[in-house]
């Protein structure tokens, strides 16, 4: 797999993503929540997904705070969505916005690290419903506002065990695996025939509670903070990297 850097020393101009509406999953923590930020202190609307209600008005205050665009909250359990919360996330992001600029798939779980031979079934199931069953779902109920779009931006989150499997990561790796693929296909599939660029992105080992989870013996802020590879989001999601798509990018 040919994998691409992000521009060195990239920056974002301030007014990168004026005038944009831009759909983050996961934004009530992490990665996610510093993503939404970032959108917004560059001009975008930024729709926040997650399951927990608080963590995403915590997001929104923090928005408003800064002086960005009023967001929107849209409470999303992506470990039961199905068709029909699929289909209505995207009425009421069409019946406010009426397009979508952007789309941030950030939103996963971490599941076991244990051997194939030793995995849960359930455990298994959650992790692909989480993963790899929701983004399917969502893109493709959304992907009518992402082509009402001049220049809209789909950006998959993927990691390092989604390009080469290790021992032990289980259900994550192969997830993230299917996420490069399902990127892959539907940039192939737009390429030709939509303005939208489809494009996957790891961020590498960042100071997060899925990597603490993952890696319990590291020191955390041996890490980068969520904020420090915001460029890398912002550059995927940005004009800047207009006519880009089926690459897959590492933040650093």
């Amino acid at each position: 797999m040919d994998v691409q850097t992000v521009p060195y020393n990239y920056t974002a101009a301030p007014d990168l993503l004026t005038d944009r509406t831009v759909l983050v999953t996961g934004a009530g923590d992490g990665i996610g929540r510093a993503a939404a930020l970032a959108y917004a202190a560059h001009g975008a609307t930024v729709i926040l997904t997650g399951r927990t209600v608080e963590k995403l008005e915590a997001t929104y205050d923090a928005i408003e705070s800064a002086g960005g665009a009023q967001p929107a909250i849209v409470p999303l359990d992506l470990a039961t969505a199905g068709e029909e919360e699929a289909a209505q996330l995207a009425a009421a992001i069409g019946g406010t916005f009426q397009r979508l600029d952007g789309l941030l798939h950030n939103a996963s779980i971490l599941g076991e690290r244990r051997p194939l031979a030793s995995a849960s079934w359930k455990t298994w199931q959650d992790v692909m419903q989480v993963n790899v069953n929701s983004q399917f779902l969502l893109t493709r109920a959304l992907l009518p506002l992402l082509e009402a779009s001049s220049n809209a931006s789909v950006i998959f989150t993927s990691s390092g065990v989604g390009r080469r499997g290790r021992a032990y990561w289980g259900a994550y790796a192969v997830s993230k695996f299917a996420t490069e693929g399902l990127m892959q296909v539907l940039a192939d599939e737009l390429e030709n025939t939509s303005d939208i660029r489809v494009n996957s992105l790891n961020p590498g080992a960042t100071n997060t509670a899925m990597r603490r989870a993952a890696y319990p013996g590291e020191v955390p802020t041996d890490n980068p903070s969520p904020e420090a590879i915001m460029p890398a989001y912002l550059y995927l999601m940005g004009d800047d990297s207009a006519g880009i798509t089926g690459t897959a990018f590492n933040a650093r």
